[in-house]
């Protein structure tokens, strides 16, 4: 055991460096603090009857009514117990106070990367730390996207496995990237694992490359089998998540459309190229990688209102100087005309890729002088996914992707795959400062070499210090529009609206000024302390303990603005986030077990606040129900359709009176109730059909019904319903029980969700076929007499993925245990 201490004990000490270094920079949580976190928030509300039932029964339903009707919890919130890592994403996030659990990740999973590539310690240390303080990172735990960020914190690891797997380590390699793989696909961001598995295809190209030319291929085929059963293994693993999550996908806004005018407009499949593309990175804006708020940093007035700034001036002379009236005249510009510090083409941002200037020039040097065949595989993701994180403004690569590389146009915002490159950028940038400390290339060229690197980045960085405006307009693209709004607003003072409009521009360009000069000084220091290590001016120790130290700085100062003590609060609950007005009290006292509300006086189909009360026809979530998003396309966002709110049982209607603020409740008096006998059947062809049909009709009384479900009916028997009754009898989300009584057969409409992929329904027990209706609504021909109906949600991806899940996670227990015995095995064999 002292021996392991001692083998181990500098890999110790830079964990507990790392340990001290999350505590300081999230020093409140030592308080017992907790981020603010927007998406956080938003996630409480939308998870709120999935707890409370949870809470009541012990079990966590998989379907919740809570939110666009009802949708399936798989997205939200679902246990996957047999699932291990579900425990091994726990003890990360549960081991210590959150974000700190993410970052050390981030850190030791790097850290483990940089020591595979065979780096000195304090310098993987350097390395993990720049991966790490990419501000991407800390912008996403700002706001909450803390599956995003436990995703890109599995990368690194991951890229070690397959690594040592390829080296012939196979069943150590192959067992970790097993380990790391399947706790990355836990992590249930898809997005990120299909942007990691997208360079790692690059990178196996590359290696198969490579064996081809030294005559290797056997001995990769090897590796590529071990890796192949890694793979296989993280999928079993995750089969209840993946299964579920693949048969739900099929289903959402980001599969193929119902209706025939969609299909006809390009927006049959996948997202639609506009959509996808509206988070695209500007061309201008990739020198952010090391001049941090060119573009402004983050959607903000924040620097725009303080006294010294130049619109400041400009608009007090509006305000007669009045310090708040100028401030709120500010955030109000800010708000209305899209007068902000950032000034980019994305809708909105939280903060830029800032890779770091140490780091950007380090990586330049690595493209100068590193030997190591990685540097291959590193430059061509880099340029590929910087490419495609253009979207919009650079599609002759991104249509390519989008319309025919397998579920690219699955996803939004693509400039989120600039997380790989915020991976690459930095294991370069240490791959150069190993090959110039091993002394393997001669000294004159590693000056030159390094020169030219700072010359590059610090030279550009001077540049736009002294002539900002030679590159950079520092406007946006809709610049003159907005002057002329503004111009308009002041009531046709064309030169105040010029005025404020040129200050901004002014107060843009200070701000991105002083980064410059503030990059061009860390350069500078990098430069310094790289010179002297391979001068030999400098112990080795000290020259990284320097480097280090610098590019902490450098991260530290730059995420502190989008991540600081001003986003933690004390601990809340729910409740404290969330309070009920007057009018969510009221409906609250209804004793009734299940009906919806429509909240207008919120965005109602893009929040999820009142979700923290009632169960709502509207909500927040990126994938909702296909025909449910279709809905609300076609029945809601002109004009507000009476009848669809009865079918969907909306009970009460909240408004909020504009001119005093105050929240109004309507009880709707029409709306149709839990289930009903309809007195009449009408056939359509096809979905556009239902969707007109549904526009105006009596849903009480008329069901519309697509003519390809008309085998489950017999409409020749049918009575009207009229002298029976059906209720809701016992309310669980996933499990509803009916009473129904009636003299002859009838059809019944039931105001829930259509969801054919695990609902099924019984009558006494036995079970029974039901169908679509109404667009978006489950009906069915019940027969004659007194009887008990239950909707049963027991999807079979989910019940019998878990089984898979328990097997595949033994597995992997065994393929770990025997993994590090056959490695202490070895190296064993070695000291021998």
């Amino acid at each position: 055991m002292n021996n392991w201490f001692k083998n181990n004990g500098t890999h110790l000490a830079i964990i507990a460096i790392f340990v001290v270094i999350c505590f300081a920079y999230f020093s409140p949580v030592l308080q017992g603090k907790t981020p603010v976190q927007s998406d956080v928030i938003q996630s409480k509300a939308m998870q709120k009857e999935i707890m409370d039932f949870k809470e009541k029964d012990g079990k966590a339903p998989l379907w919740t009514n809570q939110m666009f009707g009802g949708m399936p919890a798989y997205q939200i919130w679902v246990p996957y117990a047999y699932n291990g890592a579900t425990y091994g994403i726990a003890l990360i996030t549960k081991a210590f106070p959150s974000p700190v659990g993410t970052v050390l990740l981030l850190l030791i999973g790097s850290y483990f990367l940089f020591i595979v590539l065979k780096v000195n310690p304090w310098l993987a240390a350097a390395g993990a730390i720049a991966f790490t303080f990419t501000t991407y990172n800390f912008v996403l735990i700002a706001s909450g996207h803390s599956s995003k960020a436990l995703a890109i914190g599995f990368f690194a690891p991951i890229i070690a496995g397959i690594i040592l797997t390829m080296r012939g380590k196979y069943w150590y390699g192959a067992s970790l990237t097993a380990l790391f793989l399947a706790l990355e696909i836990r992590t249930n961001h898809v997005q990120m694992t299909y942007y990691l598995m997208l360079s790692i295809l690059i990178f196996v190209g590359i290696e198969i490359y490579q064996a081809y030319k030294t005559k290797t291929l056997p001995a990769l085929t090897k590796a590529f089998g071990f890796l192949a059963v890694s793979v296989i293994l993280a999928v079993m693993i995750n089969a209840s998540l993946l299964w579920s999550t693949a048969e739900y996908a099929k289903e959402t806004n980001r599969g193929k459309s119902n209706l025939t005018v969609a299909a006809s407009a390009g927006k049959d499949t996948g997202m639609t190229k506009e959509y996808a593309y509206q988070w695209s990175q500007g061309v201008g804006e990739s020198f952010t990688f090391f001049i941090p708020d060119l573009y402004g940093g983050a959607s903000s007035v924040d620097a725009l209102v303080k006294p010294e700034s130049n619109m400041y001036k400009a608009v007090s002379e509006v305000t007669g100087g009045d310090q708040n009236q100028t401030i709120q005249a500010i955030q109000s510009l800010g708000q209305q005309f899209n007068m902000q510090q950032y000034w980019g083409d994305k809708p909105f941002t939280q903060g830029g890729y800032y890779f770091g200037a140490i780091i950007c020039f380090l990586f330049i040097f690595g493209l100068l002088i590193v030997r190591n065949p990685l540097k291959w595989w590193i430059l061509s993701t880099t340029v590929l996914f910087i490419l495609l994180s253009y979207g919009r403004h650079f599609p002759l690569i991104s249509d390519l992707f989008f319309n025919y590389f397998p579920l690219y146009n699955k996803f939004r915002a693509v400039e989120s795959i600039l997380a790989v490159v915020g991976l690459m950028v930095p294991v370069l940038a240490v791959l150069a400062i190993k090959e110039a400390q091993e002394g393997t290339t001669e000294q004159k060229v590693l000056i030159k070499k390094l020169t030219w690197s700072a010359g590059i980045v610090g030279g550009f960085s001077l540049i736009v210090a002294l002539a900002p405006t030679l590159l950079f307009s520092f406007k946006a693209s809709n610049h003159a529009e907005i002057v002329q709004a503004l111009t308009q607003a002041l009531q046709n003072n064309a030169a105040l609206a010029q005025k404020v409009a040129n200050g901004l521009v002014e107060d843009r360009i200070s701000i991105a000024r002083a980064d410059a000069i503030r990059s061009f000084l860390f350069v500078l220091v990098g430069f310094g302390i790289v010179w002297a290590l391979i001068k030999k001016k400098m112990n080795f120790q000290l020259a990284l303990g320097l480097l280090s130290f610098a590019i902490l700085l450098d991260m530290w100062q730059v995420d502190r603005r989008y991540l600081n003590n001003n986003n933690f609060e004390v601990k809340k609950d729910l409740s404290d986030y969330f309070q009920p007005r007057d009018v969510d009290n009221f409906i609250s006292a209804d004793k009734d077990p299940n009906f919806r509300v429509f909240d207008m006086s919120i965005n109602t189909f893009s929040n999820a606040s009142t979700s923290a009360f009632h169960k709502t026809v509207g909500g927040y979530h990126a994938a909702k129900l296909k025909r449910f998003d279709e809905l609300i396309q076609n029945q809601f966002s002109k004009s507000i359709n009476q009848d669809v709110l009865d079918m969907l049982n909306t009970k009460y209607i909240i408004t909020q009176d504009q001119q005093n603020g105050s929240y109004k409740m309507q009880r709707n008096a029409t709306a149709c109730g839990n289930a009903w006998f309809v007195e009449s059947v009408q056939y359509v062809k096809n979905s556009d059909e239902e969707m007109k049909a549904i526009s105006s009709f009596d849903a009480k009384k008329e069901v519309i019904v697509d003519e390809s479900f008309k085998g489950l009916m017999n409409s020749k028997i049918l009575g009207t319903g009229q002298e029976g009754f059906i209720k809701l009898t016992n309310y669980n989300p996933d499990h509803l029980t009916y009473e129904y009584s009636t003299a002859k057969d009838v059809v019944a409409v039931f105001s829930e969700i259509y969801y054919n992929k695990g609902w099924k329904m019984y009558i006494d027990g036995v079970e029974k076929p039901y169908f679509r209706a109404d667009y978006v609504l489950r009906a069915a021909q019940l027969e004659a007499g007194n009887h008990k109906l239950e909707f049963i949600f027991h999807p079979t991806s989910y019940y019998v993925g878990e089984n898979i899940s328990l097997a595949g996670s033994i597995l992997l227990v065994a393929g770990l245990g025997f993994g590090f015995y056959s490695e202490n095995k070895k190296k064993k064999a070695a000291k021998a």
